[in-house]
């Protein structure tokens, strides 16, 4: 057996080695520790993430442009890794922030949280339809549970079931267009895939009904029109911290198996699932922004916002290009520090107050500074104004859609930009402008949690204007898929 594992398959699955150790410490310290001390669950989830992330960029990196390990079923590519390093900053940034709840107290929180990170990883590096599935419904079962954790709160407990329900419902296309594609073809890799359409072996009808098929369970993951719909329900009935996972670590993993499979498996009808992508993105961040700006509570507003986003996503991908593929790499991994950091605003003073309303956010600046700037700092990013992330973000996929030749997305997208600006605007009116109710108290927050905020919010302008080399990962990434 020794001769048939190496050390490069061990290398290619370090992360998913560390994130099972790490399930492993946090299931037996959850029942060593009692009372106040299991609050060092969160930072032993989150200390444990950042040890990976750091020894996943120093010994995990691939030596080759794209190796296939594991039987053909994994890939070990830069593409792979960078997402994979998107996943655990975002379940660090969620488990220090939500420690400081009840629920963040509980080892089976931590556990699903990183279980799902886990299935996240292997969706990333998936390159066999099996192991896709496979790691698709690892990550997704626990956030159903997640989504309905708070089992006391009627919310969260419909968030979850909703959440179980749509998911199952996508699940199960998404399964039959698998199955559609290994019936006529009889193979399940990805890159043999490709090579069936190309020489005729899947009938033309067929492959076009799998590619419907199987982008309607991406869409279901990304939140991308008509598929959005149960966005604004979970992010608002589950716990703020889960909301933010969702919107953005979630919605990440979509996106890198759209990526692989969109330019993997279906090269040869890059014309036909271009010109739909680029619908669905016009769509997507129309029908977000417009219902975004008669949102009256804050969670409802960024779950829509959230639906926006993947809207421009989209556009870089629509592109179908190296340039508009790096472009979408780097707007998710801005995007995970930005709706992160505004989830995490709006978690901390929601909680503190007890109400998730705008009107609720009346004069947070006067209530509490520190927070109402993290809160400014997140919401002109989303909107992409400079000097923040969101802005150089923007720019490149709308440059990418412009060298695509999709001039009337990018069209679509500036007007969208200037819709969101309006409602992100909105709300910093209320947190600046208007005068807090008389004798409401100043505000006080957990220092981890704001601490981790303002290094987000300072990550957000340093992408801004230092955005170069965080680019050149995204488009090394990027240049494995063609």
């Amino acid at each position: 057996m020794s001769n048939l594992i190496d050390q490069t398959m061990i290398i290619a699955i370090l992360p998913e080695i560390g994130l099972v150790v790490l399930i492993g410490l946090v299931l037996l310290f959850g029942g060593i520790w009692k009372g106040k001390r299991l609050k060092g669950l969160g930072w032993l989830t989150a200390a444990g993430l950042g040890v990976l992330i750091v020894l996943s960029l120093v010994f995990a990196g691939p030596q080759a442009e794209n190796q296939l390990v594991w039987g053909n079923m994994l890939h070990h590519d830069w593409y792979g890794l960078v997402f994979r390093l998107i996943f655990m900053l975002g379940a660090a940034i969620t488990a220090i922030i939500a420690m400081e709840y009840d629920y963040g107290q509980k080892s089976e929180f931590y556990i699903l949280l990183l279980t799902s990170t886990l299935g996240m990883n292997l969706m990333a590096s998936a390159a066999d339809l099996i192991m896709l599935y496979l790691a698709f419904e690892t990550a997704s079962i626990p956030l159903y549970v997640l989504a309905g954790f708070l089992k006391r709160e009627k919310s969260s407990v419909e968030a979850g079931f909703k959440y179980l329900l749509f998911g199952a419902m996508s699940s199960a296309l998404m399964l039959f267009g698998f199955s559609l594609i290994y019936g006529f073809t009889g193979m399940t890799n990805l890159a043999d895939l490709a090579q069936a359409v190309v020489q005729g072996v899947f009938p033309p009808s067929a492959v076009l009904v799998s590619l419907l098929l199987v982008l309607i369970g991406f869409s279901f993951k990304i939140s991308a029109f008509p598929f959005h719909f149960w966005a604004p329900d979970i992010y608002q009935g589950a716990a703020t911290p889960i909301s933010g996972f969702l919107s953005t670590a979630s919605k990440a993993a979509g996106f890198s198996v759209l990526l692989r499979v969109m330019f993997v498996v279906y090269p040869s009808l890059t014309g036909q699932w271009q010109l739909i992508l680029g619908i669905i993105s016009g769509l997507t961040m129309t029908v977000g922004n417009i219902i975004a700006l008669t949102q009256k509570d804050l969670k409802r507003l960024l779950a829509y916002s959230s639906i926006a986003h993947a809207g421009y996503i989209l556009i870089g991908i629509s592109a179908a290009s190296a340039f508009g593929v790096g472009s979408a790499v780097f707007y998710i991994g801005t995007y995970l520090l930005t709706n992160l950091t505004a989830f995490g605003a709006v978690a901390l003073a929601g909680e503190k107050t007890g109400s998730f309303a705008v009107d609720d956010f009346d004069g947070l600046s006067r209530r509490s500074p520190g927070l109402a700037l993290i809160m400014l700092v997140s919401l002109l990013s989303l909107a992409g104004m400079p000097p923040f992330g969101g802005f150089i973000a923007k720019v490149l996929v709308f440059a990418a859609g412009v060298r695509g030749g999709m001039l009337w997305l990018v069209a679509v997208g500036a007007l969208n930009s200037i819709i969101g600006l309006f409602y992100y605007l909105i709300v910093l009116k209320h947190v600046y402008l208007y005068l807090p109710q008389e004798g409401a108290p100043k505000l006080t927050f957990p220092k981890p949690a704001v601490a981790t905020l303002a290094l987000l919010s300072l990550g957000i302008i340093v992408i801004g204007t230092l955005f170069s080399p965080w680019y050149h990962w995204a488009l090394n990434a990027a240049q494995n898929l063609f």
